[in-house]
């Protein structure tokens, strides 16, 4: 029987590379975004579009289409990235960080509680950026903002379903080549993805709630 997979932020970049390493692994693979590509109607199983993680009624229309879905890994990969400094500020976009990076996988994860089952497990895709105490460049505001409460929120999830058997990843793939920071990265999203599906493999209730490197470096809070 082919497991189930949710990603969210699926039509590109590193969302697009599960999609096409679980598809690979025989998974059945449920692709979610806002809208999607031709890459991704090859890879999934059932691609579930329209939906803005950060709107609580596209939710409700991405919960309703996975209603009767068993999820055993969820993937919570869906961000945007904008760049604020103190010279430079804009409230709005932060805000706007704020409601996707960490309100929306909150919201995500909270929807799909129904979904899961002992040995599911939750995965959020964040950022060392969200690290404060990695934090030696200042600046980025936003994305700083919204993915160390992505931490926070994901440290609770931890706690909170660790009781029902399910694990949670807290992860950073790396500096990614991806449209997000205009192709300038270090690793392309396919070896990202391949480095986040071991650890993902290696997750477990011994594990839960820590902030790893997709080199496998526990990272600093």
């Amino acid at each position: 029987m082919s497991l189930n997979v949710v990603v969210t932020g699926a039509n590109k970049g590193i969302g697009l590379s599960f999609c096409k390493y679980y598809h690979n692994k025989k998974f059945n693979v449920f692709g979610v975004c806002r809208q999607s590509s031709s890459e991704l109607n090859e890879s999934a199983t059932k691609v579930i579009e329209n939906v803005d993680i950060a709107s609580p009624e596209a939710c409700k229309f991405l919960f309703n289409e996975l209603s009767e879905i068993k999820i055993d890994i969820l993937i919570n990969n869906a961000g945007i990235l904008t760049n604020e400094s103190l010279t430079n500020m804009n409230y709005d976009s932060i805000l706007k960080q704020f409601n996707v990076n960490t309100l929306g996988a909150l919201r995500v994860t909270e929807g799909c509680l129904n979904n899961l089952h002992q040995g599911s497990k939750v995965v959020v895709i964040t950022s060392r950026m969200g690290s404060i105490e990695d934090n030696e460049g200042g600046g980025m505001y936003g994305y700083r903002i919204s993915k160390a409460a992505l931490n926070a929120a994901a440290k609770s999830l931890a706690n909170d379903l660790k009781p029902k058997g399910i694990p949670v990843g807290i992860y950073h793939p790396g500096l990614v080549s991806t449209d997000m920071i205009g192709g300038n990265g270090d690793i392309s999203p396919d070896e990202a993805a391949s480095r986040l599906a071991k650890l993902i493999e290696n997750l477990n209730l011994s594990n839960t709630g820590t902030f790893w490197h997709s080199n496998g470096e526990i990272l600093p809070w």
